[in-house]
C-alpha cells in the first residue's frame, strides 16, 4: 500500500506541474502558451506532460495492461495530439475555421485546469488495485 501511495502522490504532483505549464484564461492562450514549446522543440511540447510518461512506466514496472491504464494513455496521447492539430491549424495554416477560432476565445473555467487531476488520478488509483 506504501507504493500504491507514493505513486498516486507522485501522479498528483506531476498533474499539478502539468497544470501549471498549460495554465491559461482561454483556450487561445493555452494554445499559444504551447506553441512557446513547439516553437523550441517538438520533443519540449512533449516534455511537458510527464504524467503521459509516468502512467507508461507504472504500466510497465507493475506489469498492468488493464482498462484504466489503456483509458488514461488513450487520453493523455489523444490531447497531446489534439493539441499539436491546434497549434498547426493557428499558426502553419493559413486560414482556420471560424467555429475554431471563435472556440479558442471562449474562456476556460478555473477548475478545468485541474481536471487531469480530477479524472486520471482516480483512474490510476483504480488501475493499480487489483
Amino acid at each position: 500500500m506504501d507504493m500504491v501511495l507514493q505513486l498516486i502522490i507522485i501522479m498528483i504532483f506531476l498533474e499539478l506541474i502539468e497544470a501549471y505549464f498549460q495554465m491559461a484564461n482561454t483556450l487561445e492562450e493555452m494554445i499559444d502558451r504551447l506553441y512557446f514549446y513547439y516553437n523550441k522543440s517538438i520533443f519540449l511540447l512533449f516534455i511537458v506532460h510527464p504524467t503521459l510518461y509516468f502512467v507508461f512506466c507504472v504500466a510497465l514496472y507493475l506489469d498492468i495492461f488493464n482498462f484504466y491504464i489503456v483509458v488514461i494513455l488513450l487520453f493523455k496521447v489523444f490531447d497531446i495530439f489534439f493539441k499539436i492539430e491546434m497549434i498547426k491549424q493557428r499558426y502553419q495554416e493559413t486560414e482556420m475555421d471560424y467555429e475554431l477560432a471563435e472556440m479558442l476565445k471562449s474562456n476556460i473555467a478555473s477548475w478545468m485546469r485541474f481536471l487531469g487531476l480530477f479524472t486520471y488520478v482516480p483512474l490510476l488509483f483504480m488501475a493499480i488495485l487489483p
